[in-house]
């Protein structure tokens, strides 16, 4: 596995762009899940809207789920781009465990939900803590693109917006 690249690749971009996507998805529609947990609980009828949403988050869940484990061996078998050596040592700590937060949240999210859906409570409750965290993760990560970006100006951003040529 090297870093000597100075990108990732065009599959390692689009997996990227997926799961985000995917997880703004949940964000903004997830409660439809509640609803439907609790409708099932209490035996009354969910609309069509509510039944499409709360399939739509299990399936994308999964999908999420499957995008992240591919999208890891694919690090592990490929590599990543070398960090960017600017700025302050506490920095470069805080990006690396950011990142290791995401794969945490985006692995066990998906799995918490899955045995809140079949299992029931605790499970469910957890799985709902992941959602500010999510938000204010994300928040982070995006600033921090901006900063490296428009401040540092280190191409940071660029690693994930262009892929690596070949050659």
């Amino acid at each position: 596995m090297t870093e000597t690249r100075s990108s990732y690749s065009a599959f390692q971009i689009s997996l990227h762009w997926i799961i985000a996507v995917l997880v703004l998805f949940q964000l903004f529609f997830g409660e439809s899940m509640t609803t439907v947990v609790d409708a099932a609980e209490d035996g009354t009828a969910l609309s069509p809207a509510d039944q499409v949403l709360g399939s739509a988050h299990y399936w994308v869940g999964l999908s999420i789920l499957a995008l992240v484990m591919i999208r890891l061996v694919v690090r592990l078998a490929s590599g990543a781009p070398k960090p960017a050596e600017s700025g302050p040592t506490w920095m470069q700590l805080a990006a690396r465990a950011s990142h290791g937060l995401f794969y945490l949240l985006l692995l066990a999210t998906p799995i918490l939900g899955l045995l809140a859906f079949y299992v029931g409570d605790p499970w469910g409750d957890i799985h709902s803590l992941n959602k500010p965290v999510f938000i204010v993760l994300i928040s982070i990560h995006a600033l921090a693109a901006f900063f490296h970006q428009f401040w540092l100006r280190d191409g940071t951003l660029k690693r994930m917006l262009a892929p690596a040529k070949s050659g």
